[in-house]
């Protein structure tokens, strides 16, 4: 075992989008287990310059934002977690199959947005009476 020196996340160079973000893109388990990623830098509401960073869904068909600071006490995120849950709440599965395939096209898969939801979450069909029921909020900073 080697002990490492405490560090901040800006000290190291480790931005928030480019780096923070991708990295849990790609592996969401880190921080959500069991959640499947949707959409990222989500903001299809009317005030456009606020953004989900991270909107997953859980295995329950519930959606998860999830918020990422690089700060040490993550600001006010908890507030900001809070009111993109409330913009979200009402999302249906329609909506979230086009968030997905946006997300898809942006990320280069070729993969189709409403298959590959139904398949995570090992549904037949699309059930909109199970769907969003509730949001979760994940709050990602290091010493939130």
């Amino acid at each position: 075992m080697v002990e490492l020196e405490s560090t901040a996340f800006a000290a190291q160079g480790i931005k928030e989008r480019q780096d923070l973000q991708r990295l849990l893109r790609h592996y969401i388990q880190a921080v959500a287990p069991g959640a499947y990623v949707l959409a990222e830098e989500y903001g299809e509401w009317e005030d456009s310059r606020r953004r989900i960073d991270l909107l997953c869904i859980d295995k329950n068909a519930n959606l998860v934002v999830v918020e990422i600071k690089r700060t040490e006490d993550g600001g006010h995120m908890d507030l900001q977690a809070i009111r993109y849950a409330a913009m979200v709440s009402k999302m249906t599965f329609s909506e979230a199959e086009q968030a997905h395939a946006a997300y898809l096209q942006q990320t280069g898969s070729a993969d189709d947005a409403r298959s590959a939801i139904l398949h995570f979450l090992d549904w037949d069909e699309v059930r909109e009476g199970e769907f969003a029921k509730e949001v979760r909020i994940v709050l990602v900073s290091a010493e939130f």
